[in-house]
């Protein structure tokens, strides 16, 4: 298990982005598995950023933990609080025009990863659990 922490600031992404990505390459897996959770880790942390944090100064608390195949990163802040199971399914279907703003990062993250869990914890701020399961290469 490793842990940084970050500045909450949107020139901090590059460098965790690079962090995550060194855990899922430390964890054996492949590139699009890799991608996937350096996007997925980029989107959450762009939105504790914008939205919890709303320009404010912070930090946000970055672990990675491989076990069983299995790699999860944790983010943890102390900004406002989002749970991210209260954002509706965006709309795909309509023009894009017609689609109401926001809600497609919660989606990707979602799609992207195997599992997405929040908590937020008295005194010790919101934890976003991403899990990636690792698959075996044939």
């Amino acid at each position: 298990m490793r842990t940084l922490v970050f500045p909450a600031s949107f020139e901090q992404l590059d460098a965790i982005r690079e962090f995550v990505g060194q855990a899922a390459r430390d964890a054996e897996m492949s590139e699009t598995e890799i991608c996937a959770v350096q996007m997925a880790v980029d989107e959450a942390c762009s939105n504790i950023i914008e939205h919890a944090y709303h320009g404010r100064t912070g930090e946000i608390e970055v672990t990675s933990d491989f076990r069983d195949e299995t790699l999860t990163i944790i983010l943890r802040d102390h900004g406002d609080s989002f749970d991210p199971d209260s954002v509706p399914q965006p709309d795909l279907t309509s023009n894009l025009e017609d689609r109401q703003v926001g809600g497609l990062g919660v989606y990707l993250m979602r799609h992207l990863m195997d599992e997405v869990r929040y908590e937020q914890r008295a005194g010790a701020g919101n934890v976003l659990f991403l899990v990636k399961r690792r698959r075996r290469q044939t």
